[in-house]
């Protein structure tokens, strides 16, 4: 099956954008009850009873189930019938909260993710229809429920032969935009690794250096725009918090950040088509970015994205131009010649190579 995500710009009226920030609302009250309960459960077994803290403890009944994702969406559809508040919202959407927290909690035990937090106020972002009805799109507008016809800026043509299978709806700084997602029955087979072979090293000297010579500068996307983005901060600061200013000084930050973001990724996908027109088979190193965006140089190996260009968008404009994609051990990489293979070794100050054989034979 074949997955397409396609994000489109909303053009909300004003009492659709009620029913959004209203549904958002309501999604952030049942994250933080779900993750409330949970957190009660777990306090209540984890002392013994003879051995009390000092404080306080949470007391629950011994035979209490835990309240996962199951036992929590029995209780929201009995509240449902109770709150006006929760029947205002699709019943889905607030499905959709509780599997995300379920997830949360089953990353934290096998990927050692950190515990969830709690949301304040406009910390919810999204919400998601998993399932949706029929005639959802037109030219310049999709039908979504509990919400109904909204106008879109159609920047893309929908894809042909695709079905509209879930929609998010996201809030941003520059507006709300929807995220449908489009499947098909088509498999498509990945790319042969033939043809001619372009390898790419990263690196914070040049953005990456290619085998046939490429070597892209590095923007400074994040380092470029920090000045306007403090004094914004410290002008931040002043304000009193919650009032009219505050609000407004917290959305020109929130759009710096966008803006940051947006020229960001739309580099990659610059540099990621660049690639493609240059090679058949894209090779890369397979690198420990998060131990390196850990030391001394973190803040620019983070501003440079590398983690989203060789990991999201590489291997997505890869298969899209019908490229292979390659992932190769970096261990040994600069220390071995591309021509003849002979493994010399090199300090770090080394910065160029030169083939040693070459050297002995001339």
């Amino acid at each position: 099956m074949l997955t397409l995500t396609h994000e489109y710009k909303l053009k909300p009226t004003k009492q659709q954008i009620e029913t959004i920030e209203n549904s958002l609302n309501v999604c952030r009250k049942i994250w933080n009850y779900a993750l409330r309960e949970r957190k009660d459960w777990s306090a209540s077994r984890k002392c013994p009873v003879n051995a009390c803290p000092l404080h306080s403890e949470y007391i629950m009944a011994a035979d209490a189930p835990y309240p996962n994702y199951f036992f929590q969406a029995k209780s929201l559809t009995k509240a449902k019938k109770s709150s006006p508040e929760l029947k205002s919202v699709n019943a889905q959407a607030l499905q959709q909260v509780l599997k995300t927290l379920e997830k949360a909690f089953k990353d934290r035990k096998e990927r050692g993710f950190g515990f969830p937090r709690f949301k304040k106020p406009g910390q919810m972002h999204s919400f998601m229809f998993p399932q949706l009805g029929k005639n959802l799109l037109g030219d310049g507008w999709v039908k979504l429920p509990s919400i109904g016809k909204i106008g879109i800026r159609q920047s893309r043509d929908y894809p042909e032969g695709f079905q509209v299978k879930q929609a998010r709806v996201v809030k941003r700084a520059s507006g709300y935009y929807v995220m449908l997602c489009f499947t098909s029955e088509i498999n498509v087979p990945d790319a042969p690794l033939a043809g001619a072979v372009v390898g790419v090293d990263v690196g914070l000297e040049y953005f990456l250096s290619a085998s046939d010579g490429l070597q892209v500068e590095r923007p400074r996307f994040f380092v470029e725009l920090q000045r306007e983005l403090k004094l914004l901060q410290r002008r931040l600061r002043k304000k009193v918090k919650g009032s009219s200013n505050w609000k407004k000084l917290q959305c020109k930050i929130a759009k710096l950040h966008e803006h940051i973001k947006n020229t960001r990724k739309d580099f990659h996908f610059k540099v990621a088509h660049h690639l493609c027109d240059r090679g058949d088979v894209i090779a890369v190193e397979a690198l420990n970015l998060k131990g390196l965006s850990r030391g001394m140089l973190g803040k620019h190996m983070l501003d440079a994205g590398h983690g989203q260009f060789l990991n999201v968008i590489l291997p997505w404009v890869c298969w899209k131009r019908g490229k292979g994609y390659l992932k190769v051990d970096a261990r040994g990489t600069s220390q071995e010649c591309p021509d003849c293979g002979h493994v010399h070794q090199k300090a770090l100050s080394d910065r160029q190579h030169n083939c040693v054989r070459v050297v002995l034979k001339g």
